[in-house]
């Protein structure tokens, strides 16, 4: 007990709660847009990849820390296009479309990778964000811009989603098509825009792991982080606030359960130290979860006309 809160009285431990929840906190804000519109987005997992591997190689090959953002935003929204394109245009199953966005962006970015670096036996490395030591806040003056961008995309999405004419027009696409359309909004038109600028967020959120927490790319970095964004969704009842917590919260029990590994007096395997972030974060979501009111027209195709 008595290490658990020299873990929780540690600066670095809040610190690093920050840090882990930085690409959850972008992931799930891309996510929560996609779905608020009514089209879920698999393709997280490897969109992420992808954002995390172009932004990386822009920047290697000498491109400045924030257009590798730029490339990486970009190179999110160009596979959310194709997303958008397959399930909003042609009404396909987005399920399906989403995992071969997933199978697609990873497979092209460790092509990519492959090609440019064939004789690599170590990644090559870039000189990531530096840590902004200016602020005043002892926590924050540990992160990078990123997940100042992130944290302030927070409220960003929040107040678009719910004071401004294109939320409302977003929300109702993924209530009621039916009526929106009656309305005179384009479901197409806004559906597309959603799982653009959401991919776009989350290409960053990939990024910040190449640029910004680590300074190099290597196979398999992600490691479910997509798949935890769209589950934190459902925990955040698609609210960008409550995301934000459940992003902070996932990022508490991985940090814990590294320090926990690390104290050197761990009376289980260490394989139950990974399983704690997953297992108590499952917990949470069916307490929270059971009460989630989420989209009406969530997964369900709209074809114009049709009622």
């Amino acid at each position: 007990m008595s290490d658990l809160f020299d873990i929780l009285a540690n600066q670095a431990f809040w610190v690093a709660v920050l840090r882990i929840a930085t690409p959850l906190i972008l992931g799930t804000l891309g996510v929560l847009l996609c779905e608020r519109a009514g089209v879920l987005n698999l393709g997280i997992e490897g969109i992420m990849v992808a954002g995390a591997f172009t932004g990386w190689l822009a920047v290697f090959l000498g491109a400045p820390l924030w257009l590798g953002v730029l490339v990486a935003a970009l190179t999110g929204a160009a596979l959310g296009l194709l997303h958008a394109f397959l399930t909003v245009a042609l009404a396909l199953s987005q399920h399906v479309s989403g995992l071969g966005i997933t199978l697609l962006a990873t497979a092209l970015s460790y092509y990519g990778y492959r090609v440019s670096f064939p004789k690599v036996t170590t990644p090559p490395t870039i000189t990531p964000f530096a840590a902004m030591d200016g602020l005043g806040l002892p926590i924050l003056a540990q992160q990078t811009p990123l997940t100042l961008l992130a944290l302030a995309l927070v409220p960003v999405v929040g107040y678009i989603l719910y004071r401004t004419p294109v939320g409302l027009s977003l929300r109702m696409v993924g209530e009621n098509p039916q009526a929106a359309e009656g309305q005179g909004v384009s479901v197409t038109a806004v559906r597309t825009g959603a799982i653009v600028a959401g991919s776009a967020l989350m290409g960053v959120a990939g990024s910040f792991l190449t640029l910004s927490a680590f300074n190099a790319f290597f196979f398999n970095m992600i490691n479910g982080r997509g798949w935890i964004c769209v589950a934190l969704v459902v925990f955040a009842s698609w609210r960008p606030g409550k995301a934000l917590l459940g992003a902070l919260l996932f990022a508490f029990f991985d940090a814990l359960q590294l320090r926990l590994q690390q104290s050197g007096n761990a009376v289980l395997p260490y394989q139950m130290y990974l399983m704690l972030p997953y297992v108590l974060s499952i917990v949470a979501l069916v307490l929270v979860a059971r009460k989630a009111s989420y989209p009406q027209a969530l997964m369900k195709p709209y074809r114009k006309g049709e009622r």
